[in-house]
């Protein structure tokens, strides 16, 4: 896939605007960013940069003394996955219970839950807040048994987690090919392959899921969960869970109004650095 990079120059620079930023720019299709001397660098797929927007949200930037301006270019057409093979990361402990792990660095401890994930351009190793408070909030719950919703699958490591927490079946989606078939890759090494779909599209390919899930589950940015929520609700079987992130703490209250609306609870939220993750249910 083809991707724009956009460099970003803050003025003046601080962290705290980088990561409001950086914040703003994924509600514009950018999917990863990296730190400059002057702002951040942002990428972004060709066929997903909506400028427009982009520029719409800048002219809405909560910091009245800064100014940010940007420049977009063609991203270098490298193998990204052979850069990332080369780094990997380190193990993940979460909760004392769960490790995840690549192929390359491999776990020193005896975690119950063992997940390796090969990270083949897609999102969800398990070092971003948002993937661990989920994974965290699945080993709260029972899962045997439960058909799981992992809406925006990424690499699939929440599916994955779900599967080996007990769960007996998981559908995920993307709208990236990449991530679609990187998670089905990742099932595979996972040996949870024989209960893992992966399919290719946005939450419009819900009307063609046939039945309900016991836990729905989406790691995405605001307005696509607030655009998309109400699909989400149509596939929720009585007594289903929602477990939602991909947002900052001050998303929350709007998130949480829309989860109202459709007749869903709160019943639970996690918070990490500012980032969160809220818990819905639907009796």
């Amino acid at each position: 896939m083809k991707y724009f990079e956009v460099n970003f120059t803050i003025s003046p620079y601080s962290s705290d605007a980088g990561d409001v930023l950086a914040a703003m720019a994924g509600e514009a299709g950018f999917e990863t960013f990296e730190e400059t001397e002057v702002g951040m660098k942002g990428y972004v797929q060709q066929q997903l940069f909506d400028e427009v927007a982009l520029k719409a949200l800048l002219e809405e930037f909560p910091f009245v003394d800064t100014t940010v301006t940007y420049d977009v270019q063609e991203a270098e057409d490298k193998d990204w996955n052979e850069q990332w093979e080369q780094e990997g990361f380190d193990p993940i402990l979460i909760a004392d219970n769960l490790v995840i792990h690549d192929g390359r660095h491999l776990p020193d401890t005896s975690a119950a839950i063992s997940i390796e994930i090969d990270a083949k351009l897609a999102f969800g190793t398990g070092t971003h807040e948002t993937t661990r408070m989920i994974c965290a909030s699945l080993l709260e719950m029972d899962l045997t048994g439960r058909r799981i919703l992992d809406c925006g699958t990424g690499t699939g490591i929440l599916s994955i987690c779900a599967l080996k927490l007990g769960a007996s079946e998981a559908v995920g989606y993307d709208i990236d090919e990449w991530s679609a078939d990187n998670a089905r890759h990742n099932a595979v090494i996972n040996r949870v392959d024989d209960r893992f779909t992966s399919l290719l599209g946005n939450a419009s390919i819900l009307n063609k899921v046939e039945g309900n899930f016991d836990v729905v589950m989406a790691n995405i940015n605001r307005n696509i969960l607030l655009a998309d929520m109400p699909l989400f609700r149509q596939k929720m079987a009585q007594g289903a869970t929602l477990i939602l992130s991909g947002f900052y703490t001050d998303d929350c209250q709007q998130l949480i109004e829309k989860a109202l609306s459709l007749g869903l609870s709160l019943t639970g939220k996690k918070e990490d650095h500012d980032w969160a993750s809220l818990r819905f249910g639907l009796v």
